[in-house]
């Protein structure tokens, strides 16, 4: 049993690896010493992505967020309450950062179908997330990334969220490029967009075959 499963947050990451168990393939090419942050960083993102666009009532959702802003701001002052914060909260990564920029998710939920005023709504918190990654995942190498990730692949856990075809098809027609971020953001990139493909073609949020996973991951793996 690793470090993340034996500080109190299996709960939350097992619910993100039932949610994405192509994580259990991907998961393979992220650097062994990067594993116990990679599980616990993407439960903390999903978490999010539900509290800003799971469910017809905004109320709760909002609550929630208004709840992570606060303790985001507390792993910037050395204090954490939730459990995904065991192996997050010890790295200097600008936490406060992240929590100012979750405001900038209530507006997307207002305005669902507009892509394209979403999509700017959410650069600066893509921007804080990059950040957050450079800390978690980078080490100075060409493997880093240039740490700068694109808002796209954000707004594509909203067409999961809905299960949202038309958002899919013109998500994908932006899709950005592989590499600019760490390698576990270009694993989950590769992720995202292969499941995004299934949405949009069949109209149903559904894993992606191992077979598909296993190539998408192995490129998305190797150094830009």
């Amino acid at each position: 049993m690793n470090a993340t499963m034996q500080s109190g947050d299996e709960d939350f990451v097992g619910k993100w690896q039932a949610r994405w168990p192509e994580w259990r393939i991907g998961m393979a090419f992220v650097a062994p010493e990067q594993r116990d942050r990679a599980a616990p960083w993407f439960s903390l993102l999903d978490e999010l992505c539900d509290a800003a666009w799971a469910g017809t009532d905004a109320t709760p959702g909002l609550a929630k967020l208004a709840w992570w802003q606060d303790e985001l701001q507390g792993w910037g002052k050395g204090a954490r309450r939730h459990p995904l914060g065991s192996q997050l909260q010890r790295v200097d990564a600008p936490w406060q950062t992240l929590a100012l920029a979750l405001r900038l998710l209530p507006a997307t939920r207002e305005h669902p179908a507009d892509t394209a005023r979403n999509l700017a709504q959410l650069q600066d918190l893509a921007l804080a997330i990059a950040a957050c990654e450079s800390r978690l995942f980078g080490d100075g190498s060409r493997d880093s990334g240039d740490g700068r990730i694109d808002a796209t692949p954000l707004l594509a856990m909203q067409a999961f969220v809905r299960t949202d075809q038309p958002l899919a098809t013109q998500l994908l027609a932006d899709w950005p490029a592989p590499g600019g971020g760490t390698r576990p953001r270009r694993i989950a990139n590769a992720i995202l967009g292969a499941r995004l493909r299934v949405l949009a073609r069949d109209g149903v949020s559904r894993p992606v075959p191992g077979p598909r996973v296993l190539w998408s991951s192995w490129r998305a793996a190797r150094p830009r």
